[in-house]
């Protein structure tokens, strides 16, 4: 020890081995189209980047899977013979709580229905008679709270005056949380348009004067953020609420935060809960809603915790950035909660719900912290459900991996060369398989190149021989056979079709340019036929200078 200091490594450094290339072995048979496909992995092979030409570089890298799935419940399923036990036991405590539970609902609904019965100006704030009855369904409200196992609620701080924190944000762990809140302040709150018409709840948010939004819609959004404005700067209207998530987490992580919350520039109290549990996860994450009720219902007690954090204003006599404003609040509230902080949102919850419609046995794997992913590449989440569906077609196996051969066969790609370092591209970790978040980057990281879009209209032009505005198969074989010399008609033409998405035989340059939006690594077939154009122009430009002189 005494020979080395301490900014020594405790073992010696070496070199790593460079990482293994990915290289295809085609064997082929008496049929051209018969082709067997084994990755192999050899460390000297060097594969050429095939979208470089569309301005891609080779620093591209798609980032390792995330650790963490903060939609898990942790409890998703009965186990244990304490809980069995428990069940049984409590059995007639659950009917009394069901009936409580209908009680209370059916009284908050009929009071509810006779304070909105005939009002017509719902623009402006409820009149005074009209909330004093909605007195009795926040009441009712406490009773449901009381029949779900709450029968106490344990609270830190106290709730600012609406004059000074006129928004009210929250991180959101289960459907107990909007309920816990319409009893303590029965506010306004902002909600999906789907939430109208559910039973009894509907009318409900109604009476409360809800925000609807479509997270979908850019008008519905902003349509949103101006009604927080309106409502918030009035105080006359409750104060705002909202849960910036946009979804359920199960509590052990915060994520990534919307901006109709801080866009205002408002000062904002934010409001953290908690669910303490030992046997029973009360996060409503990969847990049917009825299942997450009836446990509820057959627990001796429920905890919920609900802290009031200082209020949070906006800095720069309030101009400040409303992602800077959000970040310092969900700083505030992770650190309240000792909790990490993510990029996942609701995308991700439609990625994982759609892969596990699908059968993965991990759809966990199909989340890519979708937050960050519309960060880096401006998209929305439906465009990446797209690029889901186009995976899984793509027959993942129960890791949520893709082979090659499943790869090419879906993109209609036969093996050879430019196939292998497409592939490649997107095999970053050289495995001989994919993960989805790989596919994604790879696809988005293409598409998101600033000469992509004038590359597809270079690459119909070059197919467009005849000017016509529109292809025929012919002319597209002829393009691409610059790229796989060795295409024959039927494979051609499956590669055609992908193109030809009416059926006509001929394709339209708004129908070439939207396919290769949809399948932007078939860009790289296109590189040898815009290469031979180049090579063209020079040979061109070159006999006009001899000319010249």
């Amino acid at each position: 020890m005494a020979a080395h200091d301490l900014s020594s490594p405790l073992l010696a450094s070496t070199t790593p081995p460079p990482p293994p290339h990915l290289v295809l072995t085609v064997d082929g048979g008496d049929d051209e189209t018969n082709h067997h496909i084994t990755p192999r992995s050899n460390s000297t092979t060097h594969h050429r980047n095939p979208f470089e030409f569309v301005g891609s570089d080779a620093s591209f890298s798609a980032p390792p899977p995330c650790t963490i799935d903060p939609f898990r419940n942790g409890t998703p399923r009965i186990d244990g013979l304490y809980e069995v036990l428990k069940i049984l036991l409590l059995l007639p405590i659950v009917v009394i709580r069901l009936v409580l539970f209908g009680l209370c609902l059916g009284v908050g609904y009929i009071a509810t229905k006779l304070a909105i019965l005939g009002w017509k100006d719902k623009h402006n704030p409820m009149p005074r008679w009209r909330s004093r009855l909605m007195w009795v369904t926040r009441f009712t409200a406490r009773g449901i709270l009381f029949s779900f196992g709450y029968q106490w609620i344990r609270r830190k701080g106290k709730p600012a005056p609406r004059g000074i924190a006129p928004i009210v944000v929250s991180n959101h762990v289960s459907y107990i949380d909007p309920i816990f809140y319409f009893y303590e302040m029965c506010p306004t709150i902002v909600a999906s348009e789907s939430h109208d018409a559910l039973p009894f709840v509907g009318t409900i948010i109604r009476a409360m004067q809800v925000i609807y939004v479509d997270r979908f819609s850019q008008p519905s959004r902003k349509n949103a953020v101006n009604e927080i404005k309106r409502k918030g700067c009035c105080d006359r209207f409750p104060r705002v609420l909202l849960f910036p998530e946009g979804t359920t987490s199960n509590g052990r992580s915060l994520l990534s935060f919307q901006l109709g919350a801080f866009i205002p520039n408002y000062a904002i109290q934010p409001v953290v809960v908690r669910y303490p549990h030992v046997h029973f996860d009360q996060s409503w994450g990969n847990i049917s809603l009825a299942m997450l009720m009836f446990r509820m219902f057959s627990q001796f007690h429920n905890f919920l915790e609900v802290e009031y954090l200082p209020i949070v204003s906006p800095l720069d006599n309030s101009k400040e950035n409303p992602a800077h404003f959000a970040k310092r609040t969900s700083n505030a509230m992770a650190s309240t909660l000792n909790v990490v902080q993510t990029c996942h949102s609701y995308g991700d919850v439609m990625l994982f719900m759609r892969a596990a419609e699908s059968g993965q046995e991990k759809p966990s794997n199909f989340m890519v912290e979708m937050a960050k992913v519309e960060s880096l590449f401006h998209i929305r989440s439906l465009e990446a459900m797209d690029f889901l569906e186009k995976f899984l077609s793509m027959n993942p196996d129960s890791s949520g991996r893709v082979r090659v051969h499943d790869f090419l066969r879906v993109l209609k790609l036969r093996p050879c060369i430019l196939s292998e370092e497409v592939f490649a591209f997107l095999d970053v970790e050289k495995s001989g398989s994919i993960t989805f978040k790989q596919f994604l980057y790879g696809s988005l990281h293409v598409m998101k190149q600033p000469q992509f879009r004038s590359t597809c209209e270079l690459a119909f032009s070059e197919c467009d021989i005849l000017e016509e505005h529109e292809i025929s198969q012919h002319e597209f074989g002829d393009v691409i056979r610059l790229g796989i010399p060795d295409l024959d008609d039927a494979e051609v033409h499956e590669l055609f079709k992908l193109f030809d998405v009416e059926g006509k035989g001929r394709v339209s340059k708004d129908n070439f340019t939207s396919c290769l939006r949809k399948n932007p690594l078939l860009i790289a077939l296109f590189s040898a036929c815009l290469a031979h154009r180049d090579a063209v122009d020079d040979d061109d430009d070159n006999s006009m200078v001899e000319e010249i002189v």
